[in-house]
């Protein structure tokens, strides 16, 4: 399909629409990013209350399938529904709500196994409402093993302590969303690393491969209330993988990668919408799902791979699955995943395009995730608006529905 994308470069158009039908049970819905869409910080966006007086009916109902899909993490679902709920005046479910690692939950094969985890916020409760039963945190790890975190002259213990060999060996990591502390956590997880699970011991050969790494978060940057993009996730795990690759010579892997762009994060979501509208007893099956975001590595890409894969599915007759075998969903009617990017977030029409070198560069800077190849093609967006108010109306005027 044309991208509507390439006649608009440089810029936001200015739509509106009339209604031009009456509306039935609805075949399509939305997947929705917060940051840089619905609100910027703690403030939500002007365009998004008047989008949801557009997706609410009179009764405070959604009159379509919603599902918002962020890559935060440092927050229990609950939390982000509550939070949600009370800034666009709608009752939000936490069902509805997709953290970064909320596809988590399908890796039960670590499940029971001691895992080190990495973050910030109620970091115990949210791996424990992922099905982790024995989680460590950096901050307990830390206690049991004082002199290995040692940039901080402040926190170096005065006296060497006895080291410890009753404490049990951690047999994976989990990497849930940027820590507070990142000298401390990149410290701490490479000793897990090189150490198989022991670090108070010390290995002559680094253990290769390594002790299972869960992350999710790819996100290098995200807008706040602050006028440039701040640091994400994706920029902890840069740094992560660099020392690693640095100290072994090799490439640090991980067996599962959530939140957008990943594949398997939109077939949750995807799943969510089949559930929602079900409950709702909408009977027309969802064959379109629209995702809007400011994101063009994360939104726009992810939602691109994953109509590319829908296609693939489609055409090959391909049973759907993801992460390896993990996820088995019942038949999907959905048919297309059509990516909408905003201009409220981080996303610049101003700026350079995403998939064009920047002056003086002789490539364009990739902002996506070692594992996920720069493809010019998939940061191409069906549509550019200025923000979520217009891409609602966009899409309420492409599927013929009351204003």
């Amino acid at each position: 399909a044309a991208r509507a994308a390439a006649g608009l470069r440089g810029r936001c158009p200015r739509r509106g629409y009339a209604a031009d039908s009456a509306q039935s049970a609805p075949t399509f819905g939305f997947l929705l990013d917060i940051d840089g869409v619905l609100v910027r910080g703690h403030r939500v966006i002007p365009a998004a209350l008047e989008a949801f007086r557009r997706l609410v009916n009179s009764h405070g109902q959604l009159r379509v399938p919603v599902v918002f899909v962020t890559n935060a993490g440092n927050i229990l679902q609950q939390s982000k529904a509550q939070e949600l709920s009370a800034l666009l005046g709608f009752k939000v479910e936490p069902d509805q709500v997709i953290l970064s690692h909320s596809p988590m939950k399908l890796f039960s094969q670590y499940h029971n196994k001691r895992m080190l985890v990495s973050g910030q916020g109620p970091l115990v409760e949210n791996a424990r409402v992922l099905g982790f039963e024995n989680v460590v945190t950096v901050d307990e790890l830390r206690m049991a093993f004082p002199v290995l975190d040692m940039v901080d002259l402040q926190r170096r213990p005065k006296t060497t302590p006895l080291l410890r060999n009753d404490f049990p060996a951690i047999e994976g990591v989990l990497l849930l969303g940027e820590p507070i502390r990142w000298e401390t956590s990149l410290q701490l997880i490479m000793d897990v690393l090189l150490s198989n699970g022991n670090p108070g011991t010390g290995l002559a050969t680094a253990p290769y491969p390594h002790l299972p790494v869960l992350a999710s978060n790819m996100d290098l940057l995200w807008m706040a209330e602050a006028r440039m993009p701040r640091f994400g996730h994706g920029t902890f795990l840069l740094c992560l993988e660099t020392i690693y690759r640095k100290m072994t010579g090799k490439e640090l892997r991980y067996e599962g990668l959530m939140g957008k762009p990943s594949v398997l994060t939109y077939q949750y979501a995807e799943d969510l919408i089949r559930q929602q509208a079900e409950r709702r007893g909408w009977v027309a099956p969802i064959r379109k799902l629209y995702a809007i975001g400011d994101n063009p590595m994360s939104d726009v890409y992810g939602a691109n791979l994953f109509h590319k894969y829908l296609q693939m599915v489609k055409h090959d007759g391909a049973e759907k699955q993801g992460a390896g075998g993990l996820w088995r969903q019942r038949p999907s009617a959905t048919q297309s995943c059509a990516s909408i990017l905003v201009c409220t977030g981080v996303y610049n029409p101003k700026g350079p395009e995403p998939t064009q070198p920047v002056q003086g560069a002789e490539e364009a800077p990739f902002h996506g995730h070692r594992d996920f190849s720069f493809s010019p093609g998939l940061m191409e967006a069906s549509h550019i608006v200025n923000d979520v108010n217009e891409a609602v109306q966009l899409v309420f005027h492409k599927e013929g529905w009351i204003l």
